[in-house]
C-alpha cells in the first residue's frame, strides 16, 4: 500500500486544539493513518514512502463550504435565455477547479448541480471538490426560484434529472420532495423567503406556510434522515422554518432575538454567507447591479453583519458558507475574515470552515479535521492563518491541496 508523509510544518487540525509545530501527517491511499508531532508518528517499514515537505508552512484540513452554486456564474436571468444548457456544465468544470485551488475540498451545493455532476467528480472524469447536492431548490409560485417575469416570459429550466422547483400546498410539496429525492438530492433546499437580488420579491417576503414546511421536513426525514436547508433572509420566514424543524438557516439576514433563541433550542446551524452580501454591496456602489437590486444590495450587508454577530455571541453554531456562484468562484476563504469581523478568533473561523462545516453536512466521520480515519483532504498554507486569517482568502497562499490522498495543486517553491 502506498504511503505519504507530510512533514516540516505546523499542524492546525481543525478541532480547535492548539497548533502542533514540527508536525507530520501519515497517509495511506485515501486515508489519514495518524497525525501529530513528527516524533510521535510510527512509520511503516516500507521503502515506498512519498515525502511531502510542507516547507515550514501550515497544515490544515481541506475546507468545507456549506453553501455554493457550482453550476452558476452570476445568476443573470438573461443567460438562461441565450446560453445552451450544456454550456453550464462545461463552465462548472472551471468553477470546480477554482474552488479546489482555493483550498475547499468539500462543498454543499445549494441548487443546480445534479446527480451527473456528482458522479463525474466521483468517477474522476473532472477535478472537483467532494460534493453534497440538493439538485432543485423548492419554491412557491411567485417565490424566490420562480423565474416567471411580469412580461409573461418564464425562463425556468428543467430537464430529465432536474425537476421543476415550483410547489404549492401540502400535497404538492410532499410530491416535490419525493421528486427531488428521486433525482438524487442528499439535502433538501427550500426558499422560505425572497432574495436580495430578486426581481419578483424582496428579502423579507415570507414564503411557504409552517404546515407546508413541516411536510417538507417530515418527508425528507422519512427518506433516510435527509435534512432540510432553508434560504432565509426575512425573520418571519426564518421562524416558520425553525418551527418546522429545518436543519440549517442560510443567510439569516434579519435574525432577531426570538429567532436566535429558537435556533439555540433546536440546535440549528447558521450558514451566514456574509461574503455574497458584501460583494453585492460593493457592486451596487460601483453601479454594477440592476435597478430593482440597488436598495437591498446597499443595505442588507450591514444589517446582516450585526445580526450574525448577535447570533455568534449567543452561541448559535455557525458554519462557513459563501454563495459562490452568485459571486465569483475561488473566493471562498475570504469568508473567514468576515467571520473574524463578527467576533470569531482565527481558530474559531477555521473550525467553522472545517469541523463545523463537516458536521453541518453530516459528514463529520469523513472530512473536516486532520485526524486518524478521515479522508486525506489536506491544505498547506505558506502563511500563518492564526496571525493573518485574511491571507487564506488569497488562493496564491494555498500552496498545496490534497484530496483523497492525491495532490491536486502544488505551488511549493522547490
Amino acid at each position: 500500500m502506498p504511503y505519504s508523509l507530510i512533514h516540516n510544518g505546523t499542524l492546525i487540525d481543525g478541532t480547535g486544539k492548539p497548533p502542533i509545530r514540527n508536525a507530520a501527517v501519515l497517509i495511506r491511499n485515501k486515508q489519514i493513518i495518524s497525525a501529530g508531532p513528527k516524533n510521535s508518528i510510527k512509520l511503516p517499514e516500507t521503502s515506498k514512502m512519498k515525502m511531502i515537505d510542507a516547507n515550514d508552512g501550515f497544515i490544515l484540513p481541506g475546507f468545507v463550504d456549506a453553501h455554493v452554486h457550482i453550476m452558476a456564474n452570476g445568476f443573470h436571468r438573461e443567460d438562461i435565455i441565450y446560453k445552451p444548457l450544456s454550456l453550464y456544465f462545461y463552465n462548472a468544470i472551471e468553477n470546480m477547479r477554482l474552488t479546489i485551488n482555493a483550498g475547499v475540498t468539500t462543498v454543499r451545493d445549494a441548487g443546480l448541480a445534479d446527480a451527473g455532476v456528482k458522479m463525474a467528480i466521483e468517477q474522476g472524469l473532472i477535478l472537483g471538490p467532494r460534493i453534497q447536492i440538493s439538485v432543485t431548490p423548492l419554491s412557491i409560485t411567485g417565490g424566490h426560484f420562480d423565474l416567471w417575469l411580469n412580461s409573461g416570459y418564464d425562463i425556468k429550466t428543467s430537464y430529465p434529472g432536474y425537476p421543476d422547483s415550483i410547489c404549492d400546498g401540502l400535497e404538492e410539496v410532499r410530491k416535490k420532495v419525493r421528486e427531488v429525492l428521486r433525482a438524487g438530492a442528499e439535502v433538501i433546499k427550500v426558499m422560505v423567503t425572497g432574495g436580495v437580488m430578486s426581481v419578483n420579491d424582496g428579502p423579507e417576503s415570507t414564503q411557504f406556510t409552517v404546515e407546508e414546511l413541516k411536510v417538507i421536513v417530515k418527508e425528507a426525514e422519512y427518506k433516510d434522515g435527509i435534512k432540510v436547508m432553508a434560504h432565509a433572509h426575512g425573520v418571519q420566514g426564518m421562524k416558520n422554518a425553525l418551527k418546522a424543524g429545518v436543519h440549517s438557516i442560510e443567510h439569516g439576514t434579519y435574525l432577531d432575538e426570538e429567532a436566535i433563541h429558537m435556533m439555540l433550542e433546536n440546535k440549528t446551524y447558521l450558514v451566514p454567507t456574509l461574503l455574497v452580501n458584501k460583494n453585492n454591496m460593493e457592486r451596487a456602489k460601483r453601479g454594477e447591479v440592476r435597478e430593482w437590486e440597488v436598495e437591498s444590495a446597499l443595505t442588507v450587508f450591514d444589517i446582516q453583519k450585526e445580526n450574525i454577530k448577535k447570533a455568534y455571541r449567543a452561541g448559535v453554531t455557525i458554519a462557513l458558507g459563501t454563495d459562490c456562484g452568485v459571486l465569483s468562484h475561488g473566493r471562498n476563504l475570504e469568508e473567514l475574515s468576515l467571520l473574524q469581523d463578527i467576533g470569531m478568533t482565527p481558530d474559531e473561523a477555521i473550525v467553522a470552515g472545517t469541523k463545523t462545516g463537516a458536521e453541518c453536512l453530516g459528514w463529520q466521520d469523513k472530512v473536516g479535521t486532520v485526524e486518524e480515519g478521515k479522508f486525506a483532504d489536506i491544505v498547506i498554507s505558506k502563511t500563518n492563518p492564526l496571525e493573518d486569517i485574511k491571507s487564506l482568502g488569497n488562493p496564491d497562499n494555498i500552496v498545496m491541496v490534497i484530496k483523497d490522498g492525491t495532490i491536486v495543486k502544488d505551488m511549493r517553491e522547490t
